[in-house]
């Protein structure tokens, strides 16, 4: 039920503010909350805020939650007046949305997502043959992202590496389908990994860093033709055995997945080897909006929820391992290898997104 909820949202997300969903209605009692926040959350967030047990849990704290969707860099261009919270899948669009409404400081931060390439096995296989990707687990490894930000930039095909011969439906240029970066946090942020190791990795700060990348940036995004605005949707759509075999998702749509025993055919799990993760962080517009983020990084149980579906809590990385021990087949629980690359400013990464749509 939880992953029909999140399908429903995402469909109907378009970058803006057009899905509401009252969090629980007709699936659980909220009879003891006695006050009714209002959010608008990255479309990621729905299932979390749509799951009974959630919405159990925040009533018995005594809150209710409304919440509509939008993309994360899409929020800077909705009227917030009558929201107690924005929540924003990064630190970036938060920090952003915090100045423009005079919010206070410290913005809490629940709970984060590290970004992840899902691949079938065969694509897996062959940029593994390539040296463009390590497979040290059963169903994962690593993207090495130096290595594959090279081939994108020789315009390297399928057809030219080594063993594709054998799969028929690997073809075509080589890339990863991402989200529209202009409106999405996961495409924006692909990108900031991606001008960090094309830059010398050195975070982009100035419009001649923008310049010297804004090429290959343009190769990323121009390859994949039309963008899905939700991770969601594009995540969807590899389960299900459609579109482009390499598909950049967050590691808790993954996990969530997982933990729900569905059928996940030939799931493999790459890591890049240089990253950046999603901050979650909420924006909170009033008193009540900065209680319930303080409540969602600082309660047990719905850390433990967070968990359930898929994301690291904030400061405590034994919480998502205990749950996840029987998942590392496909997860990296400790990162090891992983890098973080530094985010560049939202002014700047923004540019990097516009010149890279053209």
């Amino acid at each position: 039920m939880r992953r029909i909820a999140g399908i429903v949202l995402a469909v109907l997300l378009v970058g803006g503010v057009v899905a509401a969903v009252v969090a629980g209605r007709g699936t659980a009692d909220t009879g003891t909350a006695t006050k009714t926040v209002r959010a608008v959350i990255g479309s990621e967030k729905a299932e979390f805020f749509a799951d009974p047990a959630v919405v159990e849990a925040l009533a018995a704290k005594g809150y209710a939650v409304t919440t509509e969707t939008s993309g994360s860099w899409a929020m800077e261009q909705l009227d917030l007046k009558g929201y107690d919270l924005a929540f924003p899948s990064s630190q970036a669009p938060a920090d952003e949305l915090a100045e423009r409404y005079g919010v206070r400081e410290p913005l809490p931060r629940p709970f984060y997502s590290p970004l992840v390439v899902v691949a079938h096995r065969a694509a897996a296989d062959v940029l593994a043959g390539n040296g463009l990707a390590t497979l040290d687990r059963d169903h994962g490894g690593t993207l090495k992202t130096a290595a594959f930000l090279a081939a994108a930039a020789d315009d390297r095909t399928w057809q030219q590496l080594k063993g594709a011969q054998r799969h028929g439906e690997l073809s075509g240029t080589v890339y990863v389908s991402t989200t529209d970066p202009e409106s999405s946090n996961s495409g924006a942020l692909w990108l900031a990994a991606a001008s960090y190791v094309a830059g010398g990795n050195r975070v982009a700060a100035s419009a001649a860093d923008v310049a010297r990348t804004a090429p290959l940036m343009r190769k990323l995004v121009r390859v994949q033709g039309a963008q899905q605005s939700s991770s969601d949707a594009a995540f969807r759509d590899f389960v299900s055995g459609v579109g482009n075999p390499l598909v950049l998702v967050y590691e808790s749509q993954v996990t969530a997945l997982l933990q729900e025993d569905q059928e996940v055919g030939d799931l493999t799990v790459l890591y890049p080897d240089t990253t950046t993760t999603s901050d979650h962080t909420v924006v909170p517009l009033t008193e009540d909006g900065r209680k319930l983020g303080e409540l969602l990084a600082s309660d047990p149980k719905l850390r433990q929820l967070a968990v359930r579906h898929g994301f690291r809590p904030q400061g405590a990385t034994a919480e998502f391992g205990r749950a996840t021990q029987d998942l590392t087949a496909y997860l990296n629980q400790q990162l090891t290898g992983v890098r973080q690359a530094p985010v560049p400013t939202s002014k700047v990464l923004r540019e990097i997104a516009r010149r890279a749509r053209g």
